[in-house]
């Protein structure tokens, strides 16, 4: 493509910061760098024509773990690191608050629900291990986090008795991403959509970028592309596609909150007195290790089934919508942000906690240049 003298002047000149990926993560990075740097010529490439990844295709969740998924990672994980991934993920939501308003991402304190099946014992493995957990997380609360309740939504074949979390909420993804974008095209920051990066190669003083539409020199780039990460040769991160719908509008809704099922696997909300439900992942684990954007007959069939035998057994409801997003994922929970080279920087590996630590890892990614 040929490009005119003023649109290579404006917009691909003098770039002293590349940020590759609009979501949560690029985004805050963006801010924080200008915040920093008020001057900086800051430019953020995008590969999709809005967000590619999961931040405009997350169930929006304001959540920081469900029970059985904290006791789950203190199987594999010290209650220090336990302690710590769910002090980010607080610390991030908080940040997330803080930035935009919570009427600016319709944010809402409903509490997080957990379902347990009757096939198997996770429901009493929870009941066993809450207080440990409480203990845990008490310093961050100064209360008990986790209790149970009477299953009061008509759920069917579950149990009877749900875990509860008061902390927990839910915002409107889209009204998040609208909000941050505007903040920060509003500090002066350029954001280009359906660009691919496709190499990039750096010298003493700059990294050379090869897109699928140009080529440019930036001073400093930062990856934040998370679960496309390993295009850009970040083994660490796998992609983790998660698929999702959404039914039609369903009169007198009672269902009100987050909610979790089988260890976080499926998760549901409700959302303009509809149910958005998602998940399904670990149907199929190695197929899900994918980039590609479509839904499978296996898990949409799931979703499904659950919403017409578990969360909505005695209502009628329609399928609206289908989506799928993409994740990072990889064996820790950690996400990384470090240095690759001299000028190359990444954040990356959100482990599905994006809308909790995104805001969070984008200023951290930030703070490793400001350092």
């Amino acid at each position: 493509m040929n490009f005119s003298y003023w649109e290579i002047k404006s917009w691909l000149t003098n770039v002293d910061y590349t940020i590759v990926g609009s979501g949560i993560v690029g985004l805050n990075c963006a801010l924080q760098l200008k915040k920093r740097f008020p001057k900086a010529n800051i430019l953020v490439l995008e590969r999709g024509m809005l967000p590619q990844g999961a931040s405009t295709k997350n169930a929006g969740f304001a959540c920081f773990g469900s029970l059985s998924e904290i006791i789950d990672d203190l199987n594999s994980h010290s209650e220090s690191v336990v302690f710590q991934l769910v002090k980010k993920r607080i610390d991030g939501l908080r940040l997330l608050r803080e930035t935009l308003g919570d009427q600016n991402i319709d944010y809402l304190q409903l509490g997080g629900y957990e379902l347990f099946s009757e096939a198997n014992d996770l429901y009493e493995h929870c009941q066993a291990e809450k207080q440990r957990v409480n203990r845990l997380l008490k310093p961050l609360f100064n209360q008990e986090v986790f209790s149970f309740k009477e299953n009061r939504f008509g759920f069917k074949n579950c149990k009877d008795t749900l875990s509860f979390n008061q902390f927990e909420g839910q915002i409107d993804t889209g009204k998040m991403m609208v909000s941050l974008t505007h903040l920060v095209l509003n500090a002066g920051i350029k954001i280009l959509n359906s660009i691919n990066v496709e190499h990039f190669s750096e010298d003493s003083n700059s990294v050379k970028i090869k897109t699928n539409q140009f080529e440019f020199s930036t001073s400093k780039l930062l990856i934040a592309t998370n679960g496309f990460a390993s295009a850009l040769d970040i083994s660490e991160v796998k992609p983790a596609r998660a698929q999702v719908l959404i039914t039609k509008p369903i009169q007198n809704l009672e269902i009100k909150g987050t909610f979790h099922l089988d260890q976080g696997y499926y998760y549901f909300r409700n959302i303009d007195n509809r149910i958005l439900l998602g998940g399904g992942r670990n149907l199929d684990f190695k197929g899900e290790e994918t980039t590609e954007l479509i839904q499978t007959q296996l898990i949409q069939d799931k979703l499904e089934d659950l919403l017409k035998t578990t969360i909505l057994p005695n209502t009628s409801f329609e399928i609206d919508q289908r989506w799928s997003g993409i994740m990072g994922v990889g064996q820790q929970k950690n996400p990384i942000v470090k240095h690759l080279s001299n000028h190359v920087y990444c954040g990356v590996r959100l482990g599905g906690m994006g809308v909790a630590i995104g805001s969070l890892v984008g200023k951290d990614l930030a703070n490793l240049v400001i350092q």
